[in-house]
């Protein structure tokens, strides 16, 4: 009996009019959906603390102003922001939004590491720019033919696990996921580049053609390393970046002068029609450490000449004139051109120039006071001046070199001198006759 009691009582219950509720009074669902979050931040004093932490945040990351003159004492920023500044200003937009100088950046955030290639990173210029790259934290990928580059001049990196080699030439294509792509693979001698004319403008157009074509595909902005050459034998002096040049199409040197045009006019067209991010640099006379010996460059025959005690060989008259920058400075030039904002040309030189005879004379106080000088006939289209005019990238880059000749050449001396004679400092003529004869081997080799 008490169980149907039951049953019927809570029948009753229910079937009580609506007007009776207010006796049984429920709890809707959107208040205890509301309820339970409200319990919980009052419980234990959890409200207290997420306002604390928002407060905290809101101090730290809006009203402590940054400082400026901090930045201006790291990176050297003038009105004009050096692209180091630049990055840090577009990191930090990234993480925390708003404008350039809105909060200030957590003491532990640091510059992402980025995946880079480098074309022909064994050579001169190449494996120098490896090395500020490895020294930036970057995982670097050479891809060299080892036409004139040498694995020499990466052993150092051998084992680091952010440093990979690729023997590959860029005339056939690659596939690879990167960030940057520098582009510097080409003979840049006049000993290499006429070797194989067919060769140097297919590396120039068609090692170009692939490797924008790899930027395009992954989104990596590109920088080209271009020439002076492109300028021909100048009709202005000093020569801007507007100025466009007096060149043979058909000459000895075409291959390499009006194959870097070619390859700057594809680097703007896949700039304009296919919105690749592109860097132009205009290379000048460059010397440094890791040069190829017996190149055909002035300075490495003169200081190669002047070591084995041999005439150094002046072609013409000796007053046509060049300009000499250190590769530190080069190298810090097509850094920044590849951070910065602009896509160029720009000239990277030294705007001190230097006739032949006068560049002789630094190479005799250098290395041997009594060396000599023979001239020669001089080669065919070969420029009576060169000097840049870096105006551009002192304004835009906040570029300009400061390794002068006579401190960068001695430089260059002591590693000729090691790789010529490797310990002994005065060879016998037996010693430099087979040195010569197998530095010549080495060239014709490559």
């Amino acid at each position: 009996m008490g169980s149907s009691e039951l049953i019927n009582r809570r029948h009753e219950i229910e079937s009580q009019p609506e007007s009776d509720n207010e006796y049984y009074p429920k709890p809707s669902k959107s208040f205890i959906a509301v309820s339970r979050p409200l319990r919980y931040l009052l419980r234990e004093e959890r409200l207290v603390f997420v306002v604390v932490g928002m407060v905290i945040a809101t101090v730290f990351f809006f009203l402590i102003p940054p400082s400026t003159q901090n930045l201006e004492k790291d990176f050297g920023a003038t009105p004009t922001l050096h692209p180091m500044v630049r990055q840090v200003h577009r990191d930090r937009e990234a993480v925390f939004g708003g404008g350039m100088f809105v909060g200030k950046v957590p003491l532990g955030l640091k510059r992402k590491p980025m995946r880079i290639v480098v074309t022909g990173g064994a050579g001169f210029v190449g494996s120098h720019l490896v090395d500020r790259l490895m020294a930036r934290g970057d995982s670097v990928i050479v891809v060299d033919n080892f036409f004139t580059g040498r694995k020499e001049n990466l052993m150092h990196h051998f084992g680091n696990p952010n440093f990979e080699l690729i023997r590959h030439d860029v005339v056939e294509p690659l596939l690879l996921e990167v960030d940057q792509i520098y582009h510097l693979a080409c003979p840049a001698s006049p000993v290499h580049y006429k070797f194989n004319p067919v060769k140097t403008i297919k590396t120039n157009v068609v090692g170009t053609l692939n490797m924008l074509g790899l930027a395009k595909r992954v989104g990596a902005r590109f920088l080209l390393t271009s020439t002076s050459e492109v300028y021909g034998d100048p009709l202005q002096h000093p020569q801007v970046e507007t100025y466009w040049g007096n060149v043979n199409p058909i000459g000895v040197r075409s291959c390499y002068d009006e194959g870097k045009r070619t390859a700057e006019t594809l680097a703007m067209d896949y700039h304009r029609g296919a919105n690749v991010e592109v860097r132009i640099a205009r290379i000048f006379n460059t010397y440094g450490p890791r040069m190829c010996i017996d190149d055909g460059r002035v300075v490495s025959n003169f200081v190669a000449q002047a070591l084995r005690n041999e005439p150094m060989t002046v072609y013409g008259d000796g007053k046509q004139t060049r300009s000499f920058q250190f590769v530190s400075d080069l190298v810090e030039g097509l850094m920044r051109l590849m951070e910065g904002e602009h896509v160029g040309p720009f000239n990277l030189g030294n705007p001190g120039e230097f006739t032949m005879l006068e560049l002789a004379k630094v190479v005799q106080e250098t290395i041997d006071p009594n060396a000599k000088i023979s001239f020669k006939a001089n080669t065919e289209d070969d420029p009576h001046k060169r000097k840049p005019d870096i105006t551009k990238a002192k304004e835009l880059l906040g570029w300009e070199p400061t390794v002068s000749l006579t401190k960068g050449l001695p430089l260059m001396v002591t590693d000729f001198r090691t790789r010529i004679f490797g310990d002994h400092d005065a060879p016998s003529t037996n010693t430099k006759t087979k040195t010569k004869a197998k530095t010549n081997n080495v060239v014709r080799s490559n």
